[in-house]
C-alpha cells in the first residue's frame, strides 16, 4: 500500500487536477548559480534567433527555410530542390546529435535551449513577475475580485504579451520568406501585402496562445521529445536528479529542527520544505524520481541549495546526476550506445562534409522535349530537341556559358540570338537547344549523350541526355 501511494504520482500530470481541470502553474521565482547561467546562455540565444535572419554569410541569409520555393540556407550555405539530400542529411544529423545528447544528459536541450524554454522562463515569465509579483502574489491575485488594480495588471501583462508574440511572428516570417521580402513588405505597408497579413497574424495569435495561455502545457502534453526521453534514458545518463539515497535515508524525509543531528536518527537531508516543487515550472516533485515533465531546468537544484545552506547542510542534494553516480557512486562514463551514436554521428558528418565540398556551383538538368521523336535531316543527319534548366547557386552572376556536345559526334545549338548566355546569381537560365548526330555513328535507337556547361573555356557542370534515333534491326 505505502508503494502505491508513492508510485500515485505517475496516474496524472501536475498540470491537472484530480477532476480533470486545468491545474495553473505559479512557480516561485528562481535564484541562484544555474539561474544565472541559464539566463546568459539565453540571452546569447535570443540574440541569435533575432538577427540569424537578417545576417549574411556570401549574400546568403544565414537560415532561411522557405518552404514554398523550396529554398534553404544553413549556416549561409544555399541548399536548392536538387539539394534536397544535403538536408535530408543536415536534419538527420540535428536529430542524432540530440539523440546523443538526450542519452547522455537528459533533457538538458528543453531546460537550455529550446525556444519554448527560453521564451517562456526567461521573456514571458520575467515579464509576469515584474508586473505581478513572485508566487505568493500571483495566487493572491489569481483569487482576488475583479477590481481596478487586477484589471491594470493582468490587461498590462497580456498587451505586453500580445505585442512580444507579434514581434516574434515577425521574426519567424524573416525566416519563412526572408528578411529582405519582410523588409520590403514593411515598408509597403500591410495594405499592400494582404495576403501576408493573414498568415502573419495567425503565428501572431498561435504564439499568444502558446505563451499567455497553453505554456508548460506544450513541454507536459504536446512536445514529443518527453516521450522520446523514455526510451532514450538510462542508468547512465546525466539528469537533474534528487539523491534519493542521502535525502531518504533509512526513516525518510523529515522537518528540519535546529541542533538535530539528522544522520544519527537515520533521517535524511530532505527536510520537506518544497521548495523544489514550488519553483518547478512544470509543477512536478524531483524527489519522486525521473520523470517526462521534468525539463532539466535547475530552479530546483537552485532552490535546494539555497535552503541546504540555510540549515548548514552539504549542497548538492538535487544536482546533476546518473543514478548510477547516486546509488553507487560511478562516475560518468561513455556506454556502448553512446559510442554508437558517436560514431553514426561523426559519418553523417563526414559524408555531409564531403558532398558539401564536391557540390558544383551549377546545377544542369537536360531533358528531351516532351512529345517530340527525333527529325531526319540532309546528310542522314538525326536531330533531336532538348530542354535545359541551369540553376546558379553562388551570389553572383555567371556569364559566358556555352553548351557544348562532349565525347560525341555532331553539332549542339541553342534557340538564342547569341552564342553565349548569363546564370543570374541564385537564379535559374532555361532554353531550348537542337542537337544534330550523324546517323551513321548512332549505335541503337536510344542513345546517352553528355552535355558539358563551360564559362568560358572551364568546364563548370556536366548532363546526360537520352538522344533517340531510327530503331536499329
Amino acid at each position: 500500500m505505502e508503494t502505491d501511494e508513492k508510485e500515485r504520482f505517475r496516474d496524472s500530470i501536475g498540470t491537472v487536477t484530480s477532476s480533470g481541470k486545468r491545474a495553473w502553474i505559479y512557480p516561485k521565482k528562481p535564484d541562484g548559480k544555474w539561474y544565472t547561467y541559464r539566463k546568459w546562455v539565453s540571452y546569447g540565444l535570443l540574440a541569435f534567433l533575432f538577427l540569424a535572419p537578417f545576417v549574411k554569410v556570401n549574400g546568403n541569409q544565414f537560415l532561411l527555410f522557405n518552404v514554398l520555393e523550396r529554398r534553404f540556407h544553413i549556416f549561409g550555405f544555399p541548399f536548392w530542390p536538387q539539394d534536397f539530400h544535403l538536408f535530408v542529411i543536415s536534419m538527420i544529423i540535428g536529430v542524432v546529435f540530440v539523440t546523443l545528447f538526450t542519452v547522455a544528459f537528459g533533457r538538458l536541450f528543453c531546460g537550455w535551449v529550446c525556444p519554448q524554454t527560453i521564451f517562456m522562463e526567461m521573456v514571458f515569465r520575467r515579464i509576469e513577475y515584474w508586473i505581478e509579483g513572485d508566487r505568493g502574489h500571483q495566487i493572491s491575485l489569481a483569487k482576488q475580485a475583479w477590481n481596478a488594480e487586477k484589471i491594470i495588471k493582468k490587461g498590462l501583462k497580456l498587451i505586453i504579451f500580445l505585442l512580444i508574440s507579434f514581434w516574434i511572428a515577425n521574426v519567424f516570417l524573416a525566416y519563412l520568406i526572408g528578411s529582405d521580402k519582410l523588409l520590403e513588405y514593411v515598408t509597403d505597408g500591410p495594405s499592400e501585402h494582404l495576403g501576408t497579413l493573414i498568415p502573419l497574424g495567425i503565428f501572431t495569435g498561435v504564439f499568444y496562445f502558446v505563451f499567455a495561455w497553453f505554456r508548460e502545457q506544450v513541454c507536459v502534453i504536446a512536445c514529443p521529445y518527453g516521450r522520446l526521453q523514455g526510451v532514450l534514458l538510462d542508468e547512465e545518463s546525466i539528469v537533474v536528479a534528487y539523491d534519493h539515497k542521502r535525502g531518504e535515508r533509512d526513516k525518510g524525509r523529515k522537518k528540519f529542527k535546529k541542533n538535530e543531528d539528522r544522520e544519527t536518527l537515520g533521517y535524511g537531508d530532505c527536510i520537506d520544505c518544497f521548495q523544489c516543487v514550488h519553483v518547478c515550472p512544470t509543477g512536478i516533485d524531483i524527489r519522486n524520481g525521473t520523470q517526462m515533465e521534468c525539463v532539466n531546468c535547475t530552479a530546483c537544484i537552485d532552490a535546494c541549495n539555497q535552503i541546504m545552506r540555510g540549515v548548514n547542510l552539504p549542497e548538492g542534494l538535487i544536482r546533476y546526476a546518473s543514478e548510477t553516480q547516486i546509488s553507487k557512486k560511478k562516475p560518468f562514463r561513455l556506454t556502448g550506445r553512446m559510442k554508437g551514436y558517436i560514431g553514426v554521428l561523426f559519418i553523417l558528418t563526414g559524408m555531409l562534409t564531403g558532398m558539401l565540398f564536391l557540390r558544383n556551383d551549377v546545377e544542369a538538368t537536360v531533358l528531351r522535349l516532351p512529345g517530340q521523336l527525333y527529325e531526319h535531316k540532309a546528310d542522314n543527319m538525326i536531330s533531336n530537341v532538348f530542354t535545359y534548366k541551369l540553376i546558379n547557386k553562388t551570389t553572383k552572376d555567371i556569364s559566358n556559358v556555352r553548351l557544348k556536345l562532349i565525347n560525341s559526334p555532331g553539332t549542339l545549338k541553342r534557340v538564342a540570338t547569341h552564342d553565349t548566355l548569363t546564370i543570374p546569381k541564385q537564379g535559374i537560365a532555361e532554353g531550348t537547344f537542337f542537337v544534330d548526330i550523324d546517323n551513321a555513328v548512332l549505335k541503337a535507337d536510344r542513345n546517352t549523350i553528355k552535355i558539358g556547361v563551360y564559362e568560358g573555356d572551364k568546364l563548370i557542370e556536366t548532363a546526360k541526355a537520352n538522344f533517340v534515333g531510327p530503331r536499329r534491326f
